[in-house]
């Protein structure tokens, strides 16, 4: 039996194009040391990932996204 948690071991299907771009910024922000909100929303608005809407991210849509891929599983 492992004792480390596998990426992905609750998930029913591989991560799309659009989660795996969502992942790479959110892993990049938190390599420069970036974990609060306020701060992953200016990271993601300078990144190129846009939220479906196509306007800048905001908090109110950052925290509704991640509640609805996560929701996903």
């Amino acid at each position: 039996m492992s004792l480390y948690v596998e990426p992905h071991q609750a998930r029913t299907r591989p991560p799309n194009s659009y989660e795996r771009a969502m992942a790479a910024e959110l892993e990049a922000s938190f390599g420069r040391q970036v974990h609060d909100l306020p701060g992953l929303v200016t990271a993601l608005n300078a990144g190129g990932l846009r939220p479906a809407s196509g306007a800048d991210w905001t908090e109110e849509s950052l925290t509704a996204e991640l509640a609805r891929l996560g929701e996903g599983e």
